[in-house]
């Protein structure tokens, strides 16, 4: 066999694109490893769910580890999920996990697995919006705990989608895509995309620091101007790489689509107009067919001929992919520590951030000289600071660093570097490096530094500086 005239057979055939070149392979690979450090399930989930489940009347018990028994589910939740037509959610489960691992057991009973699209969880996620939905809205204040700074900003949810031109149901147009963005902005105007869950990062304020604000009259003057300002952001920024984003991967789907449906469908066709024809004359000399007759044949042709006509009626409805205006869901201003403490700001917190520099730098260059591809992703809050190539496997290293006095005790690690170290047991490296008189000393990696995940309510966790200096080790 013609190999080559293969390839290009199936190239030009298939819907989907079958071969691709080595810089496509690489940054689809990294595209699913970066995914994957970010996912939500299970860890994100499954702090969701336990959290929202018992604010809305149910209880859970922890049987085995990771896996847990609903005895009654209450009836708003089974009522909703019934009336949104969501799917069946039962009034009691022996078992349900948040890892595909802990579903099967040995000597246990299976256990449900519940995820996004799985009608428990989305029965809570909807019937909690419909009852506190509005709490988003009217936003919330939280403290940042390591920023010394004394300058607030405003943390805005924006939703946005991408639809094409297919009618739904009830008339709306097809959405194809929807994504959440969460967008800051500064008292100065300055506006930055804030990553994936920077709310994670931060915790609520409490009822002594709520009557400090209002007395210093922090907040003042964010509003509507902020709103508008995100929009126009998101609008400039954040939807075209949404939009380009979608459009070129169905674009090319539907190219190939309508090209496959217009040939198969065209074959089919002319097929039954020539059968007709055959028949026509057959049954005028005599020779009638019991099974078939030229009318049954043309109306087969004809009902091809039709269905070719709606089938490209709805791959052009499908090509007209446009993005809708980004929706504010709701906000919380975000107030730096430092701002509510002033002149009692703790010299650690001050002095952190630009040991924190000196330490990133000195990670930095240890990768360069591994032979490493780094890359400074500490403003995106994604979960780690530096993104490295490896460069003999191709594969991607994802660096927490900490930066710390020769003196200093303790490790504080987010909740959000925790979670991203527990998706990627295998990539996550937390990198530390102490510093002493403006110097940095070696760094020292340490790999699957965390056990298990935080509880809901926290926002960071302490380590003790120098257990983890002894799990570390030289970098490589």
């Amino acid at each position: 066999m013609d190999r080559d005239r293969v390839r290009d057979l199936l190239e030009q055939e298939s819907l989907i694109q079958t071969t691709m070149d080595t810089s496509q392979i690489m940054r689809i690979r990294e595209n699913m490893e970066r995914a994957n450090a970010r996912r939500l399930q299970p860890h994100y989930i499954k702090a969701f769910f336990l959290q929202a489940f018992e604010h809305l009347g149910g209880t859970l018990h922890e049987r085995e580890r990771g896996r847990y028994a609903i005895n009654n589910v209450p009836a708003a939740i089974r009522n909703y999920a019934r009336e949104r037509g969501l799917g069946e959610v039962s009034v009691k489960y022996e078992r349900i996990c948040f890892e595909k691992s802990l579903i099967n057991l040995a000597d246990k009973v299976p256990a449900t697995f519940v995820c996004p699209g799985h009608p428990l969880l989305d029965a809570i996620i909807g019937l909690l919006l419909d009852r506190d939905g509005e709490l988003l809205k009217r936003g919330g204040v939280l403290i940042d705990e390591t920023d010394p700074g004394q300058t607030p900003c405003v943390l805005l949810y924006l939703e946005q989608a991408i639809q094409d031109a297919t009618p739904g149901k009830t008339g709306e147009r097809h959405t194809i895509s929807r994504e959440m963005h969460f967008v800051e902005i500064g008292s100065d105007g300055e506006v930055r995309e804030a990553g994936g869950a920077p709310y994670l990062d931060y915790r609520p304020a409490t009822a002594q620091e709520l009557a400090q604000m209002a007395s210093l009259k922090i907040g003042e003057g964010f509003g509507m101007t902020s709103e508008n300002t995100a929009m126009d952001y998101a609008i400039e920024q954040l939807v075209p790489r949404h939009l380009d984003r979608v459009s070129q991967q169905r674009i090319e789907l539907i190219d190939k689509t309508e090209a496959a449906v217009q040939e198969r469908l065209t074959k089919e066709i002319n097929y039954w107009d020539l059968r007709a024809a055959d028949l026509r004359t057959s049954e005028r000399a005599g020779k009638i067919n019991a099974r078939l007759n030229s009318q049954l044949a043309a109306q087969r042709a004809d009902s091809l001929t039709e269905r070719l006509k709606q089938r490209k009626i709805q791959l052009a409805q499908e090509r007209q992919i446009s993005a809708t205006p980004p929706i504010v869901m709701g906000g919380a201003l975000i107030v730096p520590i430092g701002l509510l403490l002033g002149d009692r700001t703790p010299a650690e917190i001050m002095d952190r951030r630009i040991t924190e520099q000196i330490a990133m730098q000195a990670v930095m260059h240890t990768e360069i000289a591994l032979g490493h591809d780094p890359h400074d992703v500490s403003a995106q809050n994604v979960g780690y600071d530096i993104e490295s190539r490896d460069g003999h496997t191709g594969h991607m290293r994802f660096i927490e660093v900490k930066g710390r006095r020769a003196e200093a005790e303790t490790v504080t690690i987010t909740r959000n570097e925790i979670l991203a170290a527990l998706n990627t047991t295998e990539q996550f490296i937390l990198a530390l490096v102490i510093v002493e008189d403006g110097r940095a000393h070696p760094a020292r990696y340490i790999r699957q530094p965390f056990q298990k995940e935080p509880d809901f309510n926290v926002t960071s966790v302490n380590y003790n500086l120098r257990d983890l200096l002894n799990m570390s080790e030289e970098p490589r």
